[in-house]
């Protein structure tokens, strides 16, 4: 080894030890005769120093150091004495060096990775190589394998198989689109990546494996947004003979696990579970932040009898009329900003926003002279509201009012600091609709895949009304975000097929694209389920981080480029000419 210690080891239980360190000049500094050079690895951070009394070579070396060049230090541990830095847990030592060797000298970075300042991301992701030395992607790493690590362990101590499924598989979309990779030795043909390996894990009931899991990489060519990739990694679970119960058990402790072993957490359990209807109505969306409450209320029947036409009307025209009450929030915005959060909203649909201010146990507003004192009192006592609250209210399209609403309330939420943001606060959304309808093609699409087992009291809808069948689905939500999504399976091969007709694919089209997984079906399938849950998502949720790209060490950017490497390139043609592919570039 180069280093007997890191820079991070060294204690004053060390002191008078001779030791060699190995690292990166992170500061220098010439002070009368003593150089002192803060060396920097992943472990930490060591002071250095450079008596320039001891030996000329050395002198004329140590203060040719600059920012980032690689080195090896040997010297005697010594007391900072009343020089200690707090800061660091190295901050009572320091080696004063007797050895000195450049093994790398370093260009100029185009930005210090301990500055606390960061470059725009295109220049970090330029340069991830100097960006991955920054102490907060190198805890961010460290975390990503820590989280890893607990989920193997813990799923390994219940008994569950890692098992790898097939990078290369056969197209089958339903989703997203597909990332292809053509084959050589079939021309015409391609391999798709995995947009999961939910196929195949179901194959894998089929053939006995009845706990599996997996760290899967996969991938989706999608438009990207702050917390997605086009490849990601997924903690992959399936379990046979199980109910929905079992598995939502199943996270729960691996939850629990988590925040005991990463945070030092307890978690009352079992985690809360909602309804999907009942969370689109109290918050207006499936994935709602429960660190704080502001939740949605309807005034649609006293709406219809005030004097104000656009409530008025929406109400008879089917519509509802909803709002919420930011307690305490009158004097914290002005007109201008409501103006703003009008804007705002219209972004989700909304034609307008009507808000009131509650002064003196009324309602102050400009469209308050529509409503009656009765009118005022009712919505008063209705919103729950008191003198100095700000009420806010959406009229429109249930999905209109639920939509913007629930965008509106996150922002409030997050600008009147209603919630903790470091606390992580979970739970299950379930029974989701099997199927939504399809208003431009006219037809049915799966609300989350095709393999979805509706709940077994809703079968007989799916000949008269399927639009009210429930699915065995589950979704996990944490501080807001999707954290995992998962479903009992379809293993009656009647049933699947009577989905795939409702879906409008046919026996022969199903047989294509699904052949193979409808064929193990028929060949003793046992009830099962599973569920995907978004490692990345995990790691920035731990992290308090809202860019997962700060939790993945070589991101694409929103493009879906590598600025890095430069990828997504042209290729040289001879490869395409053996792969028999021809480019038709458009304008060209």
């Amino acid at each position: 080894m180069l280093r007997t210690h890191t820079c991070g080891e060294l204690r004053p239980e060390h002191i008078g030890q001779k030791v060699t360190l190995c690292g990166w000049v992170q500061n220098y500094r010439d002070h009368r005769g003593l150089v002192f050079v803060d060396l920097r690895d992943r472990y930490g951070i060591t002071q250095i120093v450079f008596n320039m009394a001891f030996d000329d070579e050395m002198q004329t070396v140590a203060r040719s150091l600059r920012s980032e060049d690689v080195i090896q230090v040997t010297g005697e541990v010594v007391s900072r004495s009343g020089n200690v830095n707090p800061k660091l847990a190295t901050g009572e030592i320091e080696v004063v060096a007797r050895e000195l060797v450049v093994l790398n000298r370093s260009k100029r970075p185009p930005f210090e990775p301990s500055s606390p300042d960061l470059p725009n991301e295109e220049l970090r992701l330029r340069y991830r190589f100097i960006d991955l030395r920054r102490p907060a992607l190198q805890k961010a790493m460290l975390l990503r394998h820590r989280l890893t690590k607990a989920t193997r362990d813990y799923f390994d101590r219940l008994g569950f198989l890692d098992i790898e499924t097939p990078m290369l598989g056969k197209s089958t979309p339903e989703g997203a689109r597909d990332y292809l990779v053509p084959s050589r030795v079939h021309p015409g043909c391609f391999y798709a990546l995995p947009q999961s390996p939910q196929i195949y894990k179901q194959i894998l009931m089929v053939a006995g494996y009845d706990r599996y899991m997996q760290i899967a990489r996969c991938f989706r060519d999608e438009d990207l947004r702050a917390d997605r990739q086009p490849e990601f990694t997924q903690i992959d679970v399936e379990m046979a003979f199980v109910e929905r119960d079992d598995i939502l058990d199943v996270i729960d402790g691996l939850v629990a696990h988590l925040m005991k072993e990463l945070r030092g957490e307890e978690v009352s359990l079992p985690l809360p579970r909602y309804s999907y209807r009942d969370m689109l109505e109290r918050y207006g969306t499936d994935k709602p932040d429960l660190r704080f409450g502001l939740e949605l209320v309807d005034i649609g029947d006293i709406a219809a009898e005030c004097d104000f036409g656009v409530f008025r009307k929406t109400v008879e025209e089917g519509g509802r009329v909803r709002g919420l009450n930011a307690k305490g929030a009158m004097e914290k915005y002005s007109r201008k900003d409501i103006d703003g959060l009008t804007d705002y909203v219209s972004d989700f649909g909304a034609k307008g926003l009507v808000f009131f201010r509650v002064k003196e146990g009324r309602l102050d507003s400009p469209v308050a002279k529509f409503f009656s004192e009765t009118h005022h009192q009712a919505i008063i006592e209705r919103m729950g509201a008191e003198n100095g609250d700000l009420l806010f209210f959406i009229a429109g399209e249930d999905s209109v009012t639920s939509a913007a609403l629930a965008a509106l309330r996150n922002r409030l939420g997050k600008e009147l600091e209603l919630y903790d943001p470091n606390e992580l606060k979970c739970c299950w959304v379930i029974d989701f609709p099997l199927f939504s309808w399809n208003e431009d093609e006219q037809r049915w699409d799966a609300e989350h895949h095709p393999f979805c087992y509706p709940v077994v009291e809703d079968l007989p809808l799916l000949d008269s009304d399927p639009g009210k069948v429930r699915a065995q689905t589950y979704d996990l939500v944490c501080n807001g975000c999707e954290a995992g999504s998962g479903s009992i399976r379809i293993h009656d091969p009647v049933v699947q097929q009577k989905v795939f007709g409702l879906l409008g694919i046919s026996e022969e089209e199903a047989e294509r694209r699904f052949g193979f997984l409808l064929e193990a079906l028929r060949y003793g399938a046992p009830p099962h389920g599973g569920i995907a849950l978004g490692l990345d998502r995990w790691v920035m949720l731990f992290s308090g981080d809202d860019n997962i790209r700060d939790v993945i060490a070589f991101p694409k950017t929103q493009k879906a480029t590598d600025l890095l490497s430069g990828a997504p390139s042209p290729v040289d043609p001879h490869q395409l000419r053996e792969l028999h592919i021809k480019v038709d570039l458009p304008g060209k």
